[in-house]
Order: C-alpha cells, then structure tokens, then sequence
C-alpha cells in the first residue's frame, strides 16, 4: 500500500484537524496516510515522494506562517516540478488571497496543484469542509 504525506502547520488545532480529514479521504482511496506536523518532518523527506499535501493556516495580512512553514514551502518550491500537491488551511480574515497565492507558487515551481480555493474553510472546519478535505484526500490517492 502506498503511502502520501500529510505535511502541515496549525497554530489553533483547525489545521490539524483538516489535515487529518485529508488523510481520511486518501485512507478511503485506498492509500496510506501519514498526517505529521512540519516540526517533526523535513521537507527533504518529500523530494522523493511523487505525491503529498501540505496545510497552513492564513496568518498576518493573508500569508503562511512566517517562523516554520514559510521556510518548509521555499525548501518544497526547489524540488516540487512534477509533483502532485495538494494544498489546504484555514483563515480567520480575508478572502482566501494567501491561498492563491500559495497555488501558483507551487505551479510556477512546476507543480500539479490539488485542493487550493476548494480546500480552505473559515475558522474551524465544518461538515462542507470536511467533504472538501476528504475529498482532496480521495483525489490525491488516486493521483
């Protein structure tokens, strides 16, 4: 069984917890999921992965968090041409820019994104979010 990692950040447990619906839709395909924490991963741990998901929530003026996930997602930007990535969080303010954003900086480094606008919710996730999530999750296991 294959396995695809679930990288992300959270600061407030929302993140977390739609990281771990995303794990449950690639579960559902039939894959196995790691959900693990950027804190106790390295993003070099993914250069050999073909397909993985990482999660941040939106912090200050709609951007990922700047102490630990900002450097993980430069490092994934120097090896991420040709992977499947699926990208997911949460905000508390805004519209959702950090999120787009985030999306094509991860197709100018030459990624097939998965999840984006479709993967984010409001605060904590909800029944809509979470069918988002398990869904993203489902679509990556079957990339």
């Amino acid at each position: 069984m294959s396995q695809i990692i679930v990288a992300y950040w959270s600061g407030t447990g929302n993140t977390q917890a739609m990281a771990e619906m995303v794990g449950k839709g690639i579960t559902a395909a039939g894959k196995e999921a790691k959900v693990v924490s950027v804190e106790e991963i390295s993003a070099d741990s993914l250069k050999e992965e073909a397909v993985f998901a990482l999660g941040c929530p939106s912090m200050g003026a709609e951007q990922l968090e700047e102490s630990v996930m900002e450097d993980f997602v430069t490092e994934v930007e120097g090896f991420a041409s040709g992977k499947k990535i699926g990208l997911f969080g949460s905000y508390g303010w805004g519209d959702g820019q950090w999120m787009r954003d985030w999306v094509e900086r991860m197709e100018s480094a030459g990624a097939v994104v998965y999840g984006g606008e479709e993967a984010i919710c409001q605060e904590a996730p909800d029944d809509d979010a979470e069918s988002a999530l398990e869904g993203l999750g489902k679509e990556l296991g079957q990339a």
